[in-house]
């Protein structure tokens, strides 16, 4: 009897190692539920879209320049309508070939060519700078603001977060195009007389017809402010400053205007963003003129495919806590 106890007490603590051992390496091999990685929900996506609509478009900056480009083609209209009842002719001794100069010369026999003169004056600079203005602070601005790192603790990521941001910006495009439509079709048909259309071409329309060429020309019109915002954002993920994006997109801007109006470089014009904004001008044509407009949105689609996808690898690659 105490023979087999005193054999067996040199046993008994290797039982228990033994029977302990195997666990460990199970428990470890096989990942708990906590551990593994939660889907993004699509729902929060769109949340993280109507929070960026909800900053771009409740900032005071914001409602001011929707403010200044409404009140363009007021004073566009105003100022056309002075001329014309002193006596003036709106336009005379310039070249009909110009875009801006020959809507200016028929908006006293139609109120709708407003809206066409003032998209084409305020293409070049106007629209572009604010949209400059909004894409080139998306993301320096909430950088500066230390907001950024904050932003990025969300499940939805770097990308749906700049995708988000983009989106935002395009739909500012939008709405900036717009109101300056609607401003000057609502001053047109106050201060001008309406009706039928004639078009550039000589073609007389219908009332109803110019309206719809006037949509698809303020589609046009946004669609071909995508290139300048593309910029615009990959630019603001360059810097932590949004006054230094804002000022480096406007440059930018003025610069390829300039550019675009030399001669000397007319090889490189093709190439520039703003070379075909003024193409929306064939859709008041009969037939109406498809190559300018398709080569705009070409070109549009090749700077939002460049430089999205280098906003894109800067953002995701950037430290955001410095």
């Amino acid at each position: 009897m105490s023979q087999a106890e005193t054999a067996a007490a040199p046993t008994a603590p290797a039982g228990p190692v033994k029977a302990t051992e195997p666990a460990e390496p199970t428990r470890a091999a096989v990942p708990t539920a906590p551990d593994a990685p939660r889907p993004v929900s699509p729902l929060w996506t769109l949340s993280l879209f109507r929070s960026e609509l909800a900053i771009t478009f409740r900032r005071w900056r914001t409602i001011a320049l929707l403010g200044v480009l409404a009140l363009v083609p007021v004073l566009i209209g105003v100022a056309v309508w002075i001329e014309t009842r002193d006596g003036g002719s709106v336009g005379a001794g310039r070249g009909g070939d110009e875009v801006g100069p020959a809507f200016f010369s028929q908006v006293t026999n139609n109120g709708i060519f407003l809206v066409f003169a003032s998209l084409a004056t305020m293409l070049p600079i106007f629209l572009p700078m604010a949209i400059g203005v909004i894409a080139g602070d998306s993301v320096a601005g909430e950088a500066n603001g230390g907001t950024l790192r904050y932003l990025l603790v969300a499940p939805a990521g770097r990308t749906r977060l700049l995708l988000a941001k983009y989106a935002a910006a395009l739909v500012f495009c939008l709405v900036a195009t717009v109101v300056v439509a609607v401003a000057a079709l609502t001053v047109g048909a106050m201060l001008f007389p309406h009706g039928d259309v004639t078009l550039i071409s000589g073609t007389r329309v219908s009332y109803g017809e110019a309206l719809g060429r006037a949509a698809v020309i303020a589609g046009l019109v946004a669609l071909s402010l995508t290139g300048i915002a593309a910029l615009g954002l990959f630019i603001s993920t360059l810097t932590s400053s949004g006054i230094a994006a804002m000022a480096a997109t406007v440059g930018l801007l003025i610069t390829v205007q300039i550019v675009n109006t030399i001669p000397q470089l007319h090889i490189v014009h093709p190439y520039l963003f703003t070379h075909y904004w003024l193409s929306f001008a064939d859709v008041l044509r009969d037939p109406i003129l498809w190559d300018g407009v398709v080569k705009n949105l070409g070109l549009q689609a090749l700077y939002v495919a460049v430089f999205g996808s280098a906003a894109w690898a800067r953002f995701t690659t950037r430290d955001i806590t410095a």
